[in-house]
């Protein structure tokens, strides 16, 4: 049995136009922050606000985790709240669970995630809708409220708001078949172990900094690192200093980690069109992204023993890119845990790795990519 996966994006006017808004102006595929229609006090300062909530999206198959990615600018003085909430296949419906308390920026504002937030049917793993036990959805709803600081001008301006829905296998399926031949794309290298010790007030580097670092290849690899004129706090002496500017960026400060899957993919469309979370079904699926030009950062996990090659004997959660593949469909991976930027690149045996992939995170992709390099055609495929 595979995974099945959906993902939804509301990108348009008449995406928006369809959902119900208060105080939010619609115009350019973009919902902004219009006539403030309440205020809100939040840690001691006081922001004018406006609501919107999608209609409810159809999922395409029953559901019991749903993970969000949105592409939302926040200027400085602005943030937003996320919420999610589900519909059951029994017609009940959850309450609105916050996702994310979110902004790109965190100079006066911490982005953070939420806690649990259960009630009799879902609650929230830090970045995950999850069902309860004997519980699944088939539908989804989103919301966002737009916050700035009263009294100014500046808005949030919303431009997709979407969700894998997802509901996983009991075991992992058999290893796949190999799609396609060989090919490698020119992604840099950096290992997040030379961040060690880095920052403590932002993860401290090293083993906690696998999501950013793989990010920082992505971006690197689309030539969108971040511009020298950001990074300038960051220590002469510190090599690769993107690396840390990305890990201050994507830190969740209620999780107090950089690991956020929804957080990660939010700065990368700070830089890049497009970026969002879903989740794959196999390695012929990355073969595709692979294929088109796209490499994927993927969450693994393995006990001892479980991959072979690997920088490090076991993880409960890790992030690596996928970044091409050889003559026998084996993956070729930067694999940030790596212990210098030289020896990041390895390749990993097709089974063990897809048995790590899609084993605990479901098979699950941050895709990020420019208009130069489209996604592959769907297909019948609907996880992106």
């Amino acid at each position: 049995m595979v995974a099945h996966n959906s993902y939804k994006a509301l990108t348009t006017d008449a995406d928006f136009k369809a959902g119900a808004g208060k105080g939010v102006a619609v115009a350019g595929d973009a919902i902004r922050l219009g006539t403030s229609t309440a205020a809100r006090s939040y840690a001691g300062t006081t922001y004018d606000t406006a609501m919107w909530t999608s209609k409810w999206v159809q999922a395409g198959q029953d559901f019991t985790e749903l993970i969000p990615s949105w592409n939302i600018t926040t200027p400085a003085g602005t943030w937003v709240e996320v919420w999610v909430r589900g519909y059951t296949t029994t017609g009940k419906t959850s309450t609105m669970k916050t996702m994310a308390l979110w902004s790109s920026r965190d100079n006066g504002f911490q982005r953070t995630s939420s806690g649990s937030q259960r009630d009799a049917y879902a609650h929230v793993d830090t970045d995950t809708f999850v069902a309860n036990s004997e519980v699944k959805f088939k539908a989804w709803q989103i919301r966002v409220q737009l916050m700035r600081k009263h009294g100014t001008t500046a808005t949030p301006i919303v431009r997709t708001l979407g969700a894998v829905a997802s509901q996983l296998p009991a075991t992992v399926p058999a290893t796949s078949k190999k799609l396609l031949g060989a090919k490698l794309l020119p992604v840099p290298k950096y290992s997040q172990m030379i961040h060690r010790g880095q920052y403590a007030r932002y993860g401290g580097g090293g083993e906690a900094w696998c999501s950013p670092t793989s990010l920082a290849m992505i971006l690197g690899y689309y030539k969108k690192l971040p511009a020298k004129a950001t990074y300038t706090w960051v220590s002469k002496s510190y090599a690769d200093p993107w690396v840390d500017h990305i890990a201050r960026l994507t830190y969740d400060y209620g999780y107090d980690g950089t690991g956020n899957w929804p957080f990660n993919a939010a700065i990368g469309n700070t830089y890049l069109p497009d970026a969002f979370v879903t989740r794959l079904s196999s390695l012929r699926e990355a073969e595709r992204f692979i294929a088109a030009g796209i490499p994927l950062e993927a969450s693994i996990s393995f006990g001892r023993g479980g991959l072979d090659g690997a920088p490090i004997s076991a993880t409960d959660g890790h992030l690596v890119v996928i970044v091409g593949f050889d003559a026998a469909g084996n993956p070729i991976v930067n694999d940030p845990a790596a212990p210098n930027d030289a020896t990041v690149q390895r390749t990993y045996k097709r089974a063990q790795f897809e048995k790590a992939w899609l084993g605990k995170s479901g098979g699950m992709v941050y895709v990020i990519h420019d208009a130069a390099h489209p996604l592959p055609p769907r297909n019948t495929n609907t996880n992106w």
